[in-house]
């Protein structure tokens, strides 16, 4: 639990505090003066007796109690200062801004060590070391710039980069966004991102509590603590929007498998925010954009009108959301010629509704009230309206938002004259509180992302029952490294998943017997080589015995080898599931086309274990290349629910047997009857 004497102190005191309002120590006493903090201020600094009007303290020892402290000295000075105030002046609110820590040294490490054992001790919280600070509705605690007006039903932002807090301010700020709060954490010492997050679930208040949350993170430190909180919150009613950032060098370290090769770090964050609800952000106008869109009413469906006096943004915008699976469908009938007659010749409403450069405020109006009452096919307004230099704006951002207050349907207001019409916008933003979105596509994007991201997933999904003895026997008595055939058949058979007949021989005489059990036609493959194909080691279609004994002794020369599999030839759509597990994350499951699709396409699909039946379903569904599963120009559909459950049954073995580190069911064979596992790799890492 984070103490409330960091939230909401009765007493502050900065420690380096400066008259040079270009230093931390200046400027984060400054912020606090001008963002009228309501309690009692205190400064120390032993080279001065006034600080910015307020006396001046030689020493922390000379303080009464004091709530909170925010440090901005050496590092080499935090650690006493630290004890001198938890245990002698009651103070368990620490902001340490200043730097030096463990982000630097093995020396700076265990001084922050330290400070971090301290503050526990007196049961207090640590904002830092190394940031730009704290704020919140009480007061400032942080010493960079802008300071937001802040609100109470703002946005929480919560950011490892204070640097990167700096400039997602100033954009939201430029727009209309709001903050509640922002937590810049820095090194992290005592309490990160998914802490703080934490805090917010445990404390949540369905009736005061911010509703919007944005996350910046380098790295992500405790995966299950963020998806166990982030899922509470969004299923509480909040919206989360997060940039994971230092993914460039996610896909070089070295895997023998398909699955290892595609399930990276940065797949399994995709696949952790997926799994939580977050909407994934990649930069930050697309992480303002995606937080001012959650500050509006919610979006219940994905078909929207578009209405402007502008062709060009509208085609783009039509073009960004129908190319991200959202709809601008086209308005005809009745209400459509009603509404008509109300704008000017040559106005269209066929969506986009362009009631031209000359439509009037009035206009505007009628067509939100048409979008509203009487175009049931219609979930959303974007509202383009922006000035080419020859009239103000006043009286049609007037009416937008007066329609905004009362409509039944969300309104986006896209206002692109940021310099024509800045008087208005920006009485639109400070003085009406809206927010702006003055790109068009930026803003289509942002929307589709929302509409597309899943909501939260079950923490406890139905799981089908294996055979855990069986699994367990094969997992301990096998060595490190790739299982053989025939114990990958039994963790196969163990778990419920189909697959292919097989027999493994070594000899030509025990392939000639294979062969006639099997029956024609058949599939020959080398044992031994991880990547088959690329060694010329897989032959299909094999219809006699001469082409057997001819087959098997050029794949049992082939390096590595060391035995030939043979099975029946069976026919379907090339389909693939993969499962690899990731440092902190557990394992991942991935689905896709297989074969060499999956090398060429990579398109694929990625939970983390577990995963129910409805989130495999999800998964398949969400695949580009979606229509052929479904089958295509006479192909044979894949049996969904039988690929989910194939899916489901691998996320469950990797629970019971978290020694897999790598394993690839590639291709399995799906029809509408059946999907059979044809080949398979498991690699045991213990």
């Amino acid at each position: 639990m984070i103490h409330h004497k960091l939230l909401n102190p009765k007493s502050i005191v900065v420690v380096g505090a400066s008259n040079d309002v270009q230093k931390p120590g200046g400027k984060v006493l400054k912020n606090l003066l001008d963002n009228r903090f309501s309690g009692t201020i205190y400064a120390v600094n032993p080279k001065e007796t006034e600080v910015q009007g307020i006396k001046c303290h030689v020493s922390v020892r000379e303080l009464p109690e004091v709530d909170c402290a925010i440090l901005a000295i050496a590092a080499k000075f935090c650690l006493e200062t630290v004890e001198v105030l938890a245990l002698q002046k009651g103070t368990c609110g620490f902001i340490i801004l200043s730097a030096g820590f463990s982000e630097e040294n093995e020396e700076g490490a265990k001084i922050e060590k330290a400070i971090v054992n301290q503050i526990n001790a007196v049961g207090g919280s640590l904002i830092g070391p190394n940031c730009t600070g704290f704020l919140n509705t009480h007061y400032c605690g942080a010493f960079d710039a802008p300071i937001p007006a802040l609100s109470a039903q703002g946005a929480d932002f919560i950011t490892g980069s204070g640097a990167t807090a700096v400039f997602i301010k100033e954009y939201g700020m430029t727009t209309g966004l709001s903050f509640n709060s922002v937590w810049a954490v820095g090194n992290s010492a005592q309490m990160g991102i998914e802490d703080v997050l934490e805090y917010m679930d445990n404390t949540f208040d369905s009736e005061k509590s911010p509703k919007v949350k944005m996350l910046y993170m380098e790295n992500v430190r405790n995966p299950q603590k963020l998806l166990e909180h982030a899922s509470s919150l969004i299923n509480k009613g909040c919206k989360i929007a997060a940039i994971k950032s230092g993914t460039s060098d996610a896909g070089s370290r070295a895997a023998s498998s398909h699955t290892g090769a595609l399930a990276t770090s940065d797949v399994a964050v995709d696949a952790l925010f997926r799994k939580a609800g977050i909407v994934r952000c990649y930069n930050r106008q697309e992480l303002v954009t995606v937080a001012s869109i959650f500050m509006h009413p919610e979006l219940k469906g994905n078909k929207i009108a578009i209405i402007t006096h502008a062709g060009g943004p509208a085609v783009m915008l039509t073009d960004v959301l129908a190319n991200n699976g959202m709809e601008v469908p086209h308005i005809e009938g009745n209400a459509a010629d009603e509404l008509l007659t109300n704008l000017f010749p040559g106005s269209s409403v066929a969506n986009p509704i362009d009631f031209l450069a000359t439509g009037t405020a009035e206009q505007l109006g009628i067509i939100i009230d048409f979008c509203n009452e009487k175009f049931d096919n219609i979930d959303a307004m974007a509202v383009i309206f922006g000035s080419p230099g020859l009239f103000p704006n006043w009286d049609v951002y007037a009416v937008l938002d007066q329609k905004m207050k009362t409509s039944k349907k969300p309104i986006f207001p896209i206002l692109p004259s940021i310099v024509n019409v800045k008087e208005e916008i920006d009485d639109f933003i400070i003085n009406k509180k809206r927010i702006n979105f003055p790109e068009e596509s930026v803003f289509g994007n942002a929307l589709a992302k929302i509409y597309n991201t899943p909501k939260p997933v079950p923490a406890s999904p139905i799981l089908p029952e294996l055979d855990l003895i069986t699994i367990r026997k094969v997992v301990e008595n096998s060595q490190e490294g790739y299982l053989s055939p025939e114990n990958i058949g039994l963790l196969l058979d163990a778990a419920g998943i189909s697959r292919k007949e097989e027999i493994v021989v070594e000899n030509e005489a025990d392939a000639i017997v294979a062969a006639r059990k099997i029956g024609y036609p058949l599939v020959m493959k080398v044992v031994g080589p991880v990547h088959k194909s690329d060694v010329g080691g897989v032959v299909l279609n094999v219809k006699n015995e001469d082409t057997v004994i001819s087959e098997f002794h050029r794949l049992i020369k082939i390096k590595e080898t060391y035995a030939v599999e043979i099975s029946p030839m069976l026919f379907g759509t090339e389909i693939f599931i993969g499962a690899s597990r990731e440092e902190k994350f557990g394992h991942q499951v991935l689905c896709g086309l297989g074969g060499i699709f999956i090398e060429v396409l990579k398109d694929v699909k990625a939970s983390l274990a577990p995963i129910g039946k409805e989130e495999a379903l999800s998964m398949i569904r969400s695949l580009r290349s979606y229509k052929i599963i479904q089958g295509v120009r006479g192909q044979e559909a894949v049996n969904e629910d039988l690929f989910a459950d194939a899916i489901v049954r691998v996320s469950a073995l990797v629970q019971v047997a978290p020694e897999i580190a790598e394993m690839d069911l590639n291709p399995l064979l799906g029809s509408k009857k059946a999907v059979v596992a044809v080949d398979a790799r498991i690699r045991i890492q213990k």
